[in-house]
């Protein structure tokens, strides 16, 4: 057989043609760099070593952040290999998250209620699929009255037919349902015994309910533009080899890559968008989302291991607010302002609170008049006639502004006047219960989201005062959102360990899995290297067909992990997987293997993994160790209020070559951390003003270190200040297979460990490339 007939049946057609555009586009670097060397050496250096066309990412690198790579000298003045990227993401922009609660006793919902619960008067019932909500949309529609027509004075029955219309409105949103990012749900409260129907006996029946929909939330344009971008930029930044060193690690399967998301349809939505940035691919997300990304809710979701925590915490801030007091000092020093309960409170919050209530009302009203001009409208046409065709990029975050709705002066998005109306009068009546004379500070993170939102997609709506309450709602957010985690560090300490306990034992698994394959990797390595024997055996083995057959009897059972089932029973044993045979590759380091895994998630862990980062050497366990992160950086950390949309944190494992295997400093950690796209919709500045106004995307701050340049962060030692909090190995329940494709790995030890055996390592071993 010829041998390009060989290569042909090893390697994926788009494989195939990935690597093709590779190597014009390094031809054309390549090129780029000696005409740049020879004639303006000064550029050399600045310009970046990629394709202008392919990068257009609005993050900067960090003039510290560390490059190194294969035969690259690092920092340290060695040579070190990148093994490992852990990257833990926030998702990228959203609409406001909105929830409608209201007490329903009309007979056709709590009839609807019954059907979809099995009849029993007293359990709760949710609705998700597309036919549950066109049945409550139907039955919403008959309840909502007619603007003008039946209307009642009391004030109860008005909000009562202001939540249906806005129910309906909601249902009726983009012409789709997509239980993606529209809940309903069900609860009775009240029930009485009636006359069963045959007359035979009493039954119980339902008479009032709590009906809460939930809505809101949907990635925006910006935000999977910005989440596009981040993984082009990581392409380009984290990984070395100039920007297509990882999509020939990748195309070559020797890139081990994993994405995780929670369950939110935003952060699934971002996830895929990163990966398409990242791996260069091309088409819609939904295919990437299906392939790439795996859902895992119980590491990526929920606060309720935590809520009791952050109840007594909230409930400490609302006392430090309202009363007016100083924050009080929680064994801390003036060089460290964040050990004081309620650290980066304002002084003044108190005073502070009156004037948010007021500028709040102020732009309700202005939205008020708005959709009372849009209801008017609706009032012409009928309630039954046809919704428009379903507009997929409404529900899934479209892919550029619609400008036409703009120019019409309607809200970006698919949010019409009547749902903005609601979000701000909800935002205003919550904000302030003028009966009790009471504030409720946990509505300030609501209003500084709904005030950010419309001066990034909406300014062309020109709402007086928005940029007023965007100011006040800001200085109040920086200090209530961090503080919602942890009153003070402890606090914050506890809480998240409690949130993040089983993503921070991921990670060391992950950890832990890499060095282990490394340390197997240079050990067989050096065995070839030392035993001439092992070179004849070496080249026979060197030719193995594609399709490998591999059982797992003999692979050492402490690599155990979430990812990795071992002998679970005899079906599970042989797997099969696929390689390019290195002798057609074409690459001059067949045995190197790179482990990426990305997990994408909410603002709650972000949150408390930063926490436990910084703040893990306060815990009784670990007195006296130094933290994991410098002065320097937990000052810019408190500076830091907000871990915006795309905020990250980056651990990277770099191994040592040239250290014993035995010696503790082979493996060194690097933490570095972004806080997203935290600037101001109202900034005023050039470049970001144009981006502002054109594209609704604010720009992602680029990475900083959480260490000194010249400190040294071993793995062991990383593993012993997080060990305390993190999820043990073995509490993780065995793995399910993903119903999607989730990357080249599923078991990526054991075909490393059995392919390692094949490939020749000794120095005289000839292979393509070499």
């Amino acid at each position: 057989m010829m041998e390009s007939d060989k290569y042909e049946k090893v390697v994926n057609p788009m494989v195939k043609l990935q690597i093709q555009y590779r190597y014009y586009d390094d031809a054309a670097c390549v090129l780029r760099k000696m005409f740049l060397d020879a004639k303006a050496p000064h550029l050399s250096s600045v310009i970046p070593p990629t394709l202008p066309w392919k990068v257009n990412e609005p993050v900067q690198p960090s003039e510290r952040l560390t490059r190194q790579g294969s035969g690259v000298i690092g920092s340290f003045g060695q040579s070190e290999e990148l093994r490992c990227v852990i990257v833990v993401i926030r998702h990228g922009d959203r609409t406001p998250k909105q929830k409608v609660k209201l007490k329903v006793t009309e007979e056709n919902l709590l009839n609807l209620m019954l059907k979809y619960n099995g009849g029993r008067p007293r359990s709760e019932t949710k609705l998700k699929s597309a036919v549950e909500l066109q049945d409550l949309l139907d039955a919403t529609r008959m309840l909502v009255p007619r603007p003008g027509v039946g209307s009642d004075n009391e004030a109860e029955d008005l909000e009562h037919a202001e939540k249906l219309r806005q129910v309906k409105a909601v249902l009726e949103e983009g012409g789709h349902f997509s239980g993606i990012y529209r809940k309903v749900q069900l609860k009775p409260l009240k029930w009485v015994k009636v006359q069963k129907s045959n007359g035979e006996g009493e039954e119980e029946r339902p008479v009032e309910a709590l009906m809460v929909l939930k809505y809101g939330g949907v990635l925006t344009h910006a935000g999977r533009k910005q989440a596009e971008e981040l993984g082009r930029y990581f392409r380009n930044n984290m990984y070395p080899g100039e920007g297509t060193g990882l999509l020939r690690l990748h195309s070559t399967y020797r890139h081990d890559l994993k994405i995780y998301s929670s369950d939110e349809g935003r952060v699934q939505m971002s996830a895929a968008a990163f990966a398409k940035g990242l791996l260069d691919l091309e088409g819609q997300l939904t295919p990437i989302l299906v392939s790439l990304v795996s859902k895992d809710s119980s590491m990526l979701d929920g606060l309720e291991n935590a809520s009791i925590e952050m109840e007594k915490a909230k409930t400490r801030l609302n006392e430090i607010i309202t009363s007016g007091a100083r924050t009080i000092p929680s064994n801390g020093t003036s060089e460290c302002p964040w050990m004081v309960d309620g650290a980066g409170l304002p002084s003044n919050a108190s005073e502070l609170l009156p004037k948010l209530v007021t500028l709040t009302k102020k732009v309700t009203e202005q939205v008020r008049v708005l959709a009372k001009h849009e209801d008017e409208n609706l009032a012409e046409t009928s309630p039954y006639d046809v919704i428009l065709p379903y507009d997929q990029a409404k529900a899934l975050g479209k892919t550029n502004i619609d400008i036409d709705r703009i120019a019409a002066g309607l809200p970006c998005g698919s949010e019409g006047f009547l749902l903005m109306f609601a979000r701000w009068k909800k935002l205003e009546r919550d904000l302030y219960n003028e009966r009790k004379e009471r504030f409720d500070i946990t509505q300030i993170p609501d209003v500084y989201d709904s005030c950010k939102y419309d001066l990034l997609h909406n300014a062309h709506l020109n709402l007086e005062d928005l940029d007023e309450l965007f100011k006040v709602a800001q200085l109040l957010a920086d200090g209530v959102i961090p503080n919602e985690y942890g009153i003070n560090p402890k606090q914050k300490l506890k809480i998240g360990s409690k949130i993040a306990r089983r993503l921070l034992g991921k990670i060391l698994i992950d950890l832990r899995n890499t060095r282990e394959e490394a340390l197997h990797v240079a050990e067989v390595k050096c065995n070839q290297d030392n035993c001439s024997n092992s070179t004849k055996t070496a080249k026979a083995n060197t030719v193995f067909p594609p399709n490998i057959s591999i059982k797992t009897d003999d692979i050492r059972r402490s690599n155990t992990t979430s990812e990795m089932s071992i002998d679970q029973d005899d079906d599970d044993n042989k797997e099969t997987k696929y390689r390019l045979d290195p002798k057609y590759a074409n690459v001059m380091t067949p045995e190197r293997h790179l482990r990426t895994r990305l997990y994408f998630t909410s603002e709650s862990h972000i949150h408390s993994l930063m926490n436990v980062i910084r703040y893990c050497n306060l815990d009784e366990s670990l007195q006296g160790e130094a933290g994991l992160v410098c002065q320097s950086a937990l000052e810019s950390l408190y500076k830091t209020k907000e871990l915006d949309y795309m905020s990250h944190i980056v651990i990277r494992m770099f191994e040592n070559t040239e250290v014993a295997l035995e010696d503790p400093r082979r493996f060194r950690i690097e933490l570095t951390f972004s806080h997203g796209a935290d600037s101001s919709p109202l900034e005023s500045n050039d470049g970001k003003a144009a981006s502002l106004n054109q594209e609704h995307t604010l720009p992602i701050m680029g990475p900083e270190r959480l260490q000194d340049v010249a400190s040294y962060l071993t793995l062991e030692k990383m593993e012993k200040m997080i060990r305390p909090f993190a999820m043990p190995a073995e509490d993780f329940p065995p793995p399910s297979t993903p119903a999607g494709f989730s990357g080249y790995f599923l078991r990526s030890a054991l075909v490393l460990e059995r392919l390692v055996n094949l490939w020749p390592f000794h120095k005289n071993a000839h292979t393509n490339g070499k």
